[in-house]
């Protein structure tokens, strides 16, 4: 802390976004932008890469340049930063020309601190005559792998990014990506013309993340059970074709769940609805070709599924990344098919002006990578991080299904492996997977039967197998050289290397479904998951989640916009009684203490008073005894005591609201304060006779030991709020 960028840049982190320390390599990026130095940086999804340019943007005189892909990410990431209490804004299609106006004379006159901009309006005449003009601190360019042809997502507009260097030549200009292998990073370099930059490379693994891959068979069932597992939380689907996101998307929907596809063949209004609906919890998940995801920075993406096979680890990476960015455990299940792999395939091989030999064998390279990944043995985040150069450091991640034992290697797979392929060769070579399976398995259907095969000395050879296992190990098989699909059918043939095993050469290894029993957690969540929970009181979450959607609903912003879940998570565990307290927890910077602290507060405070649960549990020393919730604070603070008057006079909640210019949520912590200090015995002037008659009927029959029991007994119609209200005048009777 010794170090004067350190020390400025932990006030930065601490009273804009309530952080109070650096994630890996987070302190060494910032340095590089505040000293000037050019940088490439690749952290992995969630890894904080935006507060690398953020932070030190804040932290510097002038204006940050952040050239951004997509219109949402730009929306999303002002929205955040404003919310914060950070000066920043957008040049994009979607303003109005007075709107625009403001923007540039923001720029003009220096009160903003961070632009973003999209490469293609960047490179327009006047928007880089307006930035030459402009006291422009540093450049940051995210997504950075669209700039390299080396890259899974190439866009030739970012190539015209290299101009940075010679409109803006004593800037520091910083690469940002979550997936670059050495050649990318390399390229980046090249292609933006950096000056001897800094290569911060962090680790490529997401330990908060459980890896799963299953086989395809039966996919809408799978996707089904994770949505259901992980009800009332954000996920996203991945199909590769229009036509099975249309599809999965109405099954789901069939199912109860809140599903909406999302394609390139929607209209753009409604593709935008649905992506706001998606931000703003309307819309829990969201099924989508890989079109969808790259401008999304929801934080609280809760499990990622392929339906579909990704082209590429680099792909996959990415596009599993986008679960669990607020560091808190989520699932990413992939549905493995060689029939995708064949799509894939004939997509890369299809007539294209703009692929070259090299590109399209390069391309065929990744797609045999994800077949390699989907069929290994090996644990999954260590499969993942080698892809990309480095080392997991562990033989047990305790996150992917190998590890969790959901999968055990069969017992002689050697002999299995040469049953399988000796079928293949008495059939001669001529079938696909689904006949073999069929003739291993012993099948009576009729095309086998009139073929003769029944007759093979390889027909049932596997009859006590499930026929979804030994399609596994054939799909396995063939991951490991051992096997190969030829043709538009996927026809089995012997590769040299599934010879040599047929003489017993060679180590197959193979996987089988574990029982559900044991230390097997086929379909939960890892331990990571359960540690995450832990001390975390869930009703008051959800409290809190409630909260945080009515005001978000209140400001017209995503949800994350006013507290991520992990911040609602250190709520619930810590529970703060004071303000001071509250500014402590995860997350909660200065703007945001002021303008939400009270509200959470009071509810914080509410619930544990109402049901005797402890409070400050950070500031309790080891061993000591916990401390119970007082009623409430004995003084109420200046903004209660400054909405007394009105409730005298006989204002409603929305009334007082609208004065005070609060939120509702906060009027109503006003007026338990009012009740109680006024000691109030009618509610009626804030809820109706009928009512409160009915919740005073209600607390006569369970008391007042908590509203929970009181909102049960009345079936759960009647809103807190109102059962709050009636109950402290209840209570104030028996002090009167």
């Amino acid at each position: 802390m010794n170090d004067p960028h350190t020390k400025a840049l932990s006030e930065v982190l601490e009273r804009y976004w309530g952080y109070d320390d650096f994630r890996p390599l987070q302190r060494e990026a910032m340095t590089a932008v505040i000293d000037g130095r050019d940088s490439v940086v690749v952290l992995p999804t969630g890894g904080g890469k935006s507060l690398c340019f953020q932070a030190p943007a804040v932290a510097m005189g002038g204006m940050a340049l952040v050239v951004s892909p997509l219109i949402a990410l730009m929306k999303d990431q002002v929205d955040t930063l404003r919310n914060c209490g950070v000066p920043a804004a957008y040049l994009n299609s979607t303003l109005s020309a007075e709107e625009r106006r403001e923007v540039l004379d923001g720029v003009k006159d220096g009160s903003l601190k961070l632009l973003y901009v999209a490469p293609e309006r960047l490179l327009l005449d006047g928007t880089l005559t307006l930035l030459a003009n402009a006291n422009v601190s540093l450049a940051a360019i995210d997504e950075a792998h669209c700039i390299s042809s080396w890259g899974h997502d190439f866009r030739p507009e970012y190539r015209g990014l290299a101009r940075l260097k010679e409109v803006l030549p004593d800037i520091g200009i910083h690469a940002y990506t979550a997936t670059a292998t050495e050649a990318v990073r390399e390229d980046i370099a090249k292609q933006l013309g950096l000056r001897n930059p800094e290569f911060l490379v962090g680790s490529f693994d997401r330990p908060n993340l459980t890896y799963r891959v299953l086989p395809a068979a039966g996919k809408l069932g799978r996707i089904a059970e994770v949505a259901k597992r992980h009800a009332g939380e954000s996920g996203i689907v991945y199909c590769i074709s229009r036509k099975e996101v249309e599809k999965t998307a109405a099954a789901l929907v069939g199912l109860g769940v809140k599903a909406a596809p999302y394609h390139a063949g929607l209209a753009d209004d409604k593709r935008r609805r649905t992506q706001e609906d998606f931000l703003n919890d309307r819309v829990e998940v969201i099924v989508a070709t890989v079109a969808f995801g790259m401008g999304i920075d929801k934080p609280d993406v809760r499990f990622v599924v392929h339906a579909g096979m990704p082209k590429s680890l680099e792909a996959y990476q990415q596009e599993a990344g986008r679960a669990g960015r607020d560091g808190l455990p989520a699932e990413c299940l992939l549905l493995f098919s060689r029939g995708d792999a064949m799509t894939w395939k004939r997509i890369i091989e299809s007539p294209n002006d703009e692929s070259s030999p090299e590109s399209i064998a390069a391309a065929l390279r990744a797609l045999d990578g994800v077949s390699g990944y989907a069929g290994g043995v090996t644990c999954r985040h260590a499969a993942l991080v080698e892809h990309f150069g480095q080392a997991l450091g562990s033989d047990d991640c305790g996150a992917c299904d190998v590890c969790l034992s959901e999968l055990d290697l069969v017992d002689e797979p050697l002999v299995l492996a040469q049953k399988i392929i000796s079928c293949v060769a008495r059939l001669e070579q001529r079938f696909g997977a689904d006949y073999t399976c069929k003739v291993l398995a012993g099948s009576s259907e009729e095309r086998i039967i009139a073929s003769g095969h029944d007759r093979l000395s390889t027909y049932g050879l596997l009859k006590d197998c499930r026929t979804s296992d030994i399609r596994g190990w054939v799909e396995q098989l063939v991951a490991q050289g051992f096997l190969v699909k030829a043709g538009e059918y996927g026809v089995l043939h012997l590769t040299p290397k599934g010879l040599a095993l047929l003489k017993g050469e060679g180590n197959p290894r193979l996987l089988k479904t574990a029982p559900k029993s044991g230390k097997s957690s086929a379909g939960g969540g890892s331990r990571r998951d359960a540690e995450s929970w832990e001390g975390v009181d869930r009703t008051l979450f959800e409290t809190l989640r409630g909260l945080r959607s009515q005001i978000a609903g209140e400001l017209s912003v995503p949800a994350y916009v006013v507290f991520g879940d992990a911040s609602l998570r250190d709520m619930a565990r810590r529970r703060p009684s004071t303000l001071e307290a509250f500014g402590h927890t995860h997350g909660v910077g200065q703007k945001k203490l002021r303008e939400y602290g009270e509200a959470f507060l009071n509810a914080i405070t509410g619930y544990c008073s109402e049901n005797g649960v402890a409070m400050d549990l950070d500031a309790e020393p080891a061993g000591a005894p916990t401390r119970r919730a007082p009623a409430r604070a004995a003084v109420p603070n200046g903004s209660s005591l400054a909405a007394f008057p009105l409730f005298r006079e006989g204002a409603s909640i929305d009334e007082a609201a609208k004065q005070l210019g609060r939120a509702r949520s906060t009027t109503v912590g006003y007026l338990s304060d009012f009740l109680k200090e006024d000691v109030v015995t009618d509610p009626t002037p804030w809820v109706e006779r009928p009512l409160a008659l009915r919740i005073e009927g209600a607390i006569e029959e369970v008391g007042l030991g908590g509203l929970k029991p009181i909102h049960e007994q009345l079936g759960g119609e009647v809103d807190y709020d109102s059962i709050r209200i009636v109950a402290t005048c209840v209570a104030n009777r028996e002090r009167v």
